[in-house]
């Protein structure tokens, strides 16, 4: 496992741009989508890196995984049948710097993916970017009514630290509900 390292202010502010490597494979139970990397994640190299997201505390909890991993194992998911992705690949301070067309490509190109490595679920970390990406301005939390071929369609929150409308055990709950249901999902 890489050794967990903090970037330098300057390092951070340097990564604006840049990307992080998908974490997939053929057939995985879940694949997680964030929106974008975060500057932080995109200084380091490793998905939900910036200290405060609630990503791999929330995946624990929820029972994805044995033990809380760090950014630094994400490649240790794939052992577990789960990845991880973006909509969008370049790194931003906030996602709100993306715009709508973006999302959209990011959208068509996550759907690509999908259908290519026929993951048993794709998990959409943000539903506000799920419904710019996919154009379903109703959709809400938990399991959608559309798959993509035979892939299910589920959106949780976004675990950034800075969205405070869930507390990390509405997270480890709603992580848990997808939890549940792909163990259940035949293909």
């Amino acid at each position: 496992m890489p050794e967990p390292w903090k970037p330098s202010q300057d390092q951070i502010l340097s990564a604006r741009d840049r990307t992080v490597s998908d974490v997939v494979a053929p057939g995985l139970e879940v694949l997680f989508s964030g929106i974008n990397p975060s500057l932080y994640s995109a200084a380091v190299g490793r998905h939900f890196a910036r200290p405060g997201n609630r990503f791999w505390p929330a995946l624990h909890a929820a029972g994805f995984t044995p033990r809380q991993f760090s950014p630094f194992e994400d490649r240790s998911l794939l052992e577990l049948g789960y990845g991880i992705t973006n909509f969008v690949d370049r790194a931003t301070a906030s996602a709100d710097e993306l715009s709508a067309e973006e999302l959209v490509e990011g959208g068509r190109r996550l759907e690509e993916k999908i259908l290519r490595l026929r993951p048993r679920f794709v998990a959409f970390l943000g539903i506000t970017a799920y419904r710019a990406a996919f154009d379903r301005p109703r959709a809400a939390v938990g399991l959608q009514q559309e798959t993509i071929s035979d892939t299910g369609l589920w959106v949780l929150p976004n675990p950034s630290g800075l969205n405070a409308h869930y507390r990390i055990h509405d997270l480890a709950r709603l992580f848990g509900d997808l939890r549940e249901a792909a163990k259940h999902r035949s293909r």
